[in-house]
């Protein structure tokens, strides 16, 4: 007798839940425009890697990423989420963990990019100990932080692009598709936001349309595949440290760069090399970034507990 009566209760609870969702992905989409967006305040003729240029669309990224935690609290207001955990937290903040979760997620890139290190080291003249003489190098790591690329690209795009893609828009996004979807969305987000590198190269006339779409459709497919990497990785260990520093070591090495080592005198031992890393990686990936390494995931409290990822 009492079934007619939960109707439009299942029915506001589906309605709100749709609610839910729009705000999530708004949000991420905020967040988004208000990243991309900050890069295009400053009005200059000047090239991207011009240290000026670097330095005012640093202060401006910085900026948007010390606002994530607001982004973040205010859609929790408007979701009506109600977590036992900080802002912070949920965003990959915190200290439980937190030695496991710089070391382990590096060692796990590191091995993906076993190719290219190998390759690395048979190109340097002095063989695995002038590679880890240049590493070693003083004068190189001052010269480095001197440098407005090199610290736009190892630091401030690490940690800004992770804190607002992975640490802000995951938690986000968690309630509303679940943990192993927002691996997958969130990242769309970010292949998206490089678009952006298209308004600049129109703007110097580098290139015809046609190259500039064809690069910038290649950056879309890698970001994405990178994100969902990194993705992963602050699902699974619930940091942020994991994914930034998993971003700087990337974007130290590039990528894997096959038709130079398909042209190398010793092609076969590199490319065992790159076959063996890709096993070594898809082999360590689950053991690596086990959620028991790291202590109770605050971003899981967000999903069903039946949800896989968590």
């Amino acid at each position: 007798m009492l079934e007619p009566e939960h109707g439009p209760v299942i029915q506001e609870e589906v309605e709100h839940s749709h609610v839910r969702c729009w705000v999530c992905v708004l949000s991420c989409l905020l967040l988004a425009c208000l990243y991309v967006g900050s890069l295009y305040i400053w009005r200059s003729s000047l090239p991207r890697d011009h240290p000026s240029v670097i330095k005012r669309r640093s202060a401006s990224v910085l900026l948007v990423s010390a606002l994530s935690p607001a982004v973040v609290k205010a859609w929790m207001h408007w979701a009506d989420i109600r977590v036992n955990a900080f802002v912070l937290e949920l965003m990959g903040v915190r200290l439980e963990g937190l030695v496991p979760a710089a070391i382990l997620p590096l060692i796990l890139t590191m091995a993906f990019y076993l190719g290219p290190l190998v390759h690395s080291v048979m190109d340097n003249p002095k063989g695995f100990s002038g590679e880890l003489q240049s590493l070693l190098d003083v004068q190189s790591w001052r010269w480095c932080v001197r440098d407005a690329v090199w610290l736009r690209n190892q630091l401030v795009a690490p940690v800004t692009e992770e804190l607002v893609f992975r640490g802000a828009m995951l938690p986000m996004l968690v309630p509303c598709t679940g943990p192993t979807a927002a691996i997958f969305i969130a990242p769309l987000f970010f292949g998206v936001a490089h678009f952006h590198h298209i308004i600049e190269q129109r703007r110097l006339h580098k290139d015809s349309m046609s190259i500039i779409l064809m690069v910038s459709g290649t950056q879309f497919l890698y970001t994405t595949l990178f994100g969902a990497f990194t993705a992963f990785i602050f699902m699974r260990t619930g940091h942020i440290v994991g994914p930034v520093v998993c971003h700087a070591f990337c974007n130290s090495q590039g990528l894997p760069d096959l038709t130079s080592a398909l042209q190398h005198p010793q092609k076969s031992a590199i490319l065992l090399s790159y076959l063996m890393g890709l096993l070594l990686f898809l082999v360590l990936l689950f053991p690596l970034t086990d959620p028991f390494l790291y202590g109770p995931i605050p971003v899981c409290s967000l999903s069903a507990p039946a949800a896989s990822a968590c």
